[in-house]
């Protein structure tokens, strides 16, 4: 939910769900608190010993109920271009299998350096140190944490579960509504120690 809408699809995925295992899952729910692993979702409507086989399940519909609905988020392809134009790399580091998030990203033709999937919080920390990054963005206080276990900034965008006060207790160094205000933080990062900034 920092790059893409992936709501309606993701909802879809799991009405098919109901529909093929016949357990009752409230979608509606389940989209309201994205960014933690598939597990410990399907933990919530499955008993143990069928998680497996119900995530299996779901990531198997998922592309033919959750790829064609999404839609870029308010800024985020601003923000994409404004890193391309200032040479920068952009990773995707998501909850979601790898596979899965490059679909959407092909979809859309959003061009990205690397994506890791299957990884959350101290994971994505993991992921931050070995790829050097220099900023991170992301809508959960995981990834927010994150950023902060890694020593990297970390931008925080309402656009998932967690609000701006949230965001900002978990470590945020700027909080957005939307994508909109980032090249300009970009430009004012790259600018700090350049020759007559100032800083």
């Amino acid at each position: 939910m920092t790059l893409l809408d992936t709501r309606p699809g993701i909802a879809a995925t799991w009405r098919a769900l109901t529909v093929r295992t016949g357990v009752h899952v409230d979608a509606d729910l389940a989209v309201s608190r994205l960014g933690p692993p598939l597990r410990q979702e399907m933990a919530e409507w499955f008993p143990p010993e069928r998680v497996e086989e119900a995530v299996g399940l779901y990531r198997s519909l998922y592309p033919a109920h959750a790829i064609a609905p999404a839609v870029a988020l308010p800024g985020s392809l601003e923000a994409l271009a404004a890193v391309r134009a200032e040479g920068g790399r952009i990773v995707v580091i998501t909850s979601k299998l790898g596979r899965l998030a490059s679909l959407h990203l092909a979809h859309l033709g959003i061009s990205v350096d690397k994506v890791y999937g299957d990884v959350f919080h101290a994971e994505k920390a993991a992921v931050l140190t070995e790829i050097g990054a220099s900023l991170y963005v992301g809508d959960h206080v995981a990834d927010m944490e994150a950023g902060v276990l890694a020593g990297v900034p970390a931008v925080g965008v309402t656009s998932g579960p967690c609000s701006a006060a949230e965001l900002r207790a978990a470590g945020a160094t700027e909080v957005f509504a939307d994508l909109h205000p980032f090249p300009a933080l970009l430009q004012r990062m790259i600018s700090v120690g350049r020759p007559g900034s100032g800083d």
